[in-house]
C-alpha cells in the first residue's frame, strides 16, 4: 500500500487535510476534511499539475492532465486525471469526503505525489455549464486553499 498525505492551506482561513491510499493497482481512496469553505456550497476539488505553491495556489499551474483531454467529472471517460468533482460543505463551512478515483495513481510515471491539490471557490460544473471556462477548469472560481501532495507513513 501507498499511502499520501496533502495538508491545505489558503488566505482566507481555508485549511484542511487531504489523505490518499492505493493498494496495488487498484483505485486511488481520497479522503479528508476542509473546513472555512462557504456554508452550504459545493467547491470545485483537483489536482493541479505543480507542487509548487511558492506563488500561492496560483503556481500550482493547470489541472493535471497528462492526456490532454477536456474537462469532466469524475466518472467521465473525457476528463482529466486531476477532475476530482466538488466538496460539499455543510453550514459550518466544513466538508467531509471520501470518494476513490480509478485515474489518479500514487506511483508510476503518473503519480500525483509532488503535486498540488487546489480547493476552489466556486462549484465545478463538470464541463457541462457552457461557459468559456467549463471544457478547461470547471469554471470552478478562484483558488481558495492548496498544497502539496507527499509521502505518508
Amino acid at each position: 500500500m501507498v499511502k499520501a498525505v496533502c495538508v491545505l492551506k489558503g488566505d482566507a482561513g481555508v485549511t484542511g487535510v487531504v489523505h490518499l491510499e492505493q493498494e496495488a493497482e487498484g483505485a486511488t481512496k481520497v479522503k479528508g476534511e476542509i473546513t472555512g469553505l462557504k456554508p452550504g456550497a459545493l467547491h470545485g476539488f483537483h489536482i493541479h499539475e505543480f507542487g509548487d505553491n511558492t506563488n500561492g495556489c496560483m503556481s500550482a499551474g493547470p489541472h493535471f492532465n497528462p492526456h490532454k483531454k477536456e474537462h469532466g467529472a469524475p466518472a467521465d471517460e473525457n476528463r482529466h486525471i486531476g477532475d476530482l468533482g466538488n466538496v460539499q460543505a455543510d453550514a459550518s463551512g466544513k466538508a467531509t469526503f471520501e470518494l476513490a478515483d480509478s485515474l489518479v495513481s500514487l506511483t508510476g510515471s503518473l503519480s500525483v505525489i509532488g503535486r498540488s491539490i487546489v480547493v476552489h471557490a466556486d462549484p465545478d460544473d463538470l464541463g457541462k455549464g457552457g461557459h468559456e471556462l467549463s471544457k478547461t477548469t470547471g469554471n470552478a472560481g478562484a483558488r481558495s486553499a492548496c498544497g502539496v501532495i507527499g509521502v505518508s507513513n
